[in-house]
């Protein structure tokens, strides 16, 4: 096998305009922006065999990516964790060709990052000389003002490593924990670890109880979401009690709200927790408080 053999996207493979997922029609890749039939990486690229990368996730909001320094803030951290030296400046420089190139004028648009450690010989140590491989897309989406969406949650045994805190591409145990809740016609899975409730497994969790706001606190057992800082910096903003703090597995039910945030799903009120309901038809008020105050933020441009 040569080492030039790649993975190719064939427009054959991709999904047709009327399926539930489309892929982009233009991607970077490594310095050009292609076609996305045109997108091929290696089958020894370190991110295909060990899902040695880094991925970030960005909404832009009227014009604006919504905390957009965060988020490079946060991939720039992440590259460093794993000692991966990507001058980031060159993806934020590329995102206007690739809008333009993608079709998306100001209209509001999410876009995803990644970057490997690029191609090499198999083997788990780090390559001496790595060369990054570094893609984009974009894709226009409009979130909702709020999110009005009532969740069903479901728990699990967080199983994962012991370095969440890293937003990197080898997402198998999240994808294990997300297949549980649609197997149990569920939203999200929260991850129960030690005995209390960390994270969910594409979302950040929050609960209250008597006006306090309780959420795990950022250590390396989940990833600091932008949204989750955004809610804590909302609590501060408003008065509201913040306890950083997994809340007890045998406590869930005790709560009296609870809801999820991410970059895709904003504020989401959690309705349902495994057999237990938090609320019958609308959301407790701190949910709905935070939420108000979070539609205020992303329509302030100062806030991005």
């Amino acid at each position: 096998m040569k080492g030039n053999t790649t993975v190719d996207l064939s427009s054959a493979d991709l999904p047709q305009a009327g399926s539930t997922a489309v892929y982009p029609a233009k991607v970077f890749l490594n310095g050009s922006i292609v076609d996305a039939e045109d997108a091929k990486v290696s089958v020894f690229d370190r991110g295909f065999i060990f899902g040695d990368g880094i991925y970030e996730v960005m909404a832009r909001i009227n014009g604006v990516f919504f905390y957009g320094d965060a988020h490079w803030e946060r991939l720039d951290t992440c590259l460093q964790k794993i000692g991966l030296d990507y001058d980031i400046s060159i993806l934020k420089d590329a995102i206007p060709g690739l809008l333009k190139a993608s079709g998306i004028g100001q209209e509001d648009c999410m876009i995803y990052i990644q970057v490997t450690r690029g191609t090499a010989p198999r083997q788990h140590g780090y390559p001496p000389s790595p060369r990054p491989t570094a893609m984009m897309y974009a894709w226009k989406k409009t979130l909702p003002a709020i999110e009005t969406t009532h969740s069903r949650v479901v728990t699990m045994e967080d199983f994962r490593w012991s370095r969440c805190d890293i937003k990197m591409t080898s997402l198998l145990g999240n994808v294990m924990a997300n297949e549980w809740a649609m197997e149990n016609d569920a939203y999200e899975t929260v991850l129960i670890r030690n005995g209390v409730a960390t994270e969910a497994s594409h979302c950040n969790v929050f609960f209250v109880k008597d006006g306090t706001v309780w959420t795990h606190p950022a250590d390396h057992h989940i990833l600091d979401g932008i949204t989750r800082q955004v809610v804590l910096e909302i609590c501060e903003a408003l008065g509201i009690p913040v306890r950083l703090e997994g809340v007890p597995a045998e406590k869930l039910k005790k709560m009296d709200e609870a809801f999820l945030t991410g970059t895709g799903s904003q504020v989401r009120a959690i309705q349902e927790l495994n057999d237990h309901r938090y609320f019958e038809t609308e959301p407790g008020p701190v949910t709905l408080r935070i939420q108000e105050v979070f539609l205020e933020w992303k329509e302030k441009p100062a806030a991005n």
